[in-house]
């Protein structure tokens, strides 16, 4: 006589949830393995040109010293 049941689920649900769950945990930086060349190559330079922090504090008091003396610009 042939088999008659083929497939069951039977406490796998309960099994799987004994641990619980879990998301795969997230690394901070992904990987850039098979990345696309041109989009890595052009994310290099793109970085290059980024300024750093202190640097733009520095850009930005330069800016509000440079101008102090003139009116505040009029919002229409």
């Amino acid at each position: 006589m042939a088999k008659s049941k083929n497939h069951t689920n039977h406490n796998q649900n309960q099994k799987a949830h004994k641990n619980g769950i879990k998301k795969p945990k997230r690394q901070r930086y992904e990987s850039t393995r098979g990345m696309c060349q041109k989009f890595l190559r052009n994310q290099r330079f793109s970085k290059k040109g980024n300024v750093p922090h202190d640097e733009q504090l520095k850009r930005a008091a330069e800016r509000k010293a440079k101008n102090a003396g003139q009116p505040a610009p009029v919002k229409l």
